[in-house]
């Protein structure tokens, strides 16, 4: 799809060389998005430095969006970067998801009026996740040998993702799925993201604002679209997030379900105005 244009939200807390990886592979695309917005979720410094590092090499605009760290805030972070976004496509990458030279062209690609377009990923264990940190490793290089090679010793969990497919009709048979759908890489319609008033900030902890946000797309006419074998992300490993905070986002996906709801009930409408 043609004349979309897409402002990349990454959300990022404390992890500056992968985020720096995932800057890196932003550096190196076919074709750049509009603008990148680093939704940061309160980081110290050494983030903000990686941030000003890549500002100075990239070929569009590096926007630094930063929040107070009153613990995981994820969707109060993106609400903020996608207040002050000019695109008119959304796409949302986590801050340890690396990505393949055509990633923001396929992403266009797939774009399609009233759909939110879900990718897939490749998990990476701690040991590769420690090379490609340290500029040991660079499997966005890699030819197939060498991904069969971190397959059989388990640096990787899958293949699959790696097969290229084009904009197929089957990918959009699970229009109204919306458990599995997650912001790691998930690409919306900016004025659809606004119609439900963005991510709902009641979610805090980890867990489920993501699916929150889907359901609610889903239930005003915005239906999924599968983005396998076109948009893969190589996720980096890192330890299990805090979920003490689990059993109360758990509850409002059930009064969310239970409801007629598509509004946020705290939303990005709060934020500057957009």
């Amino acid at each position: 799809m043609t004349n979309t244009s897409i402002s990349l939200i990454i959300t990022t807390y404390n992890r500056p060389e992968a985020l720096s990886v995932v800057l890196e592979s932003l550096s190196k695309q076919i074709a750049f998005p509009l603008e990148i917005i680093v939704a940061d979720d309160g980081s110290k410094e050494p983030t903000k430095k990686i941030i000003k590092y890549w500002q100075e090499k990239l070929a569009c605009p590096l926007i630094h969006v930063w929040q107070k760290d009153e613990g995981f805030r994820a969707a109060a972070a993106r609400n903020k970067a996608a207040a002050v976004s000019s695109g008119s496509y959304l796409v949302f990458l986590d801050g340890d998801c690396v990505v393949f030279p055509n990633f923001i062209k396929n992403h266009t690609n797939l774009a399609e009026p009233s759909r939110m377009v879900m990718g897939s990923r490749i998990l990476c264990s701690e040991k590769l996740t420690t090379q490609i940190e340290s500029k040991l490793a660079n499997p966005v290089a890699w030819g197939l040998s060498a991904w069969v090679k971190a397959r059989l010793s388990k640096k990787i969990n899958r293949l699959f993702p790696l097969i290229r497919l084009g904009d197929l009709w089957l990918r959009n048979l699970r229009g109204k799925k919306w458990k599995g759908i997650r912001t790691f890489n998930l690409a919306v319609w900016r004025e659809d993201f606004l119609a439900v008033n963005g991510f709902d900030e009641r979610f805090q902890g980890w867990g489920h604002e993501d699916a929150n946000l889907a359901i609610r797309l889903i239930r005003n006419g915005v239906l999924r679209k599968d983005g396998q074998f076109s948009i893969p992300v190589l996720h980096l490993w890192h330890q299990e997030n805090d979920r003490t905070k689990l059993k109360s986002n758990e509850q409002l996906i059930e009064d969310v379900l239970g409801s007629k709801d598509i509004q946020a009930v705290i939303g990005v409408n709060q934020h500057k105005a957009i």
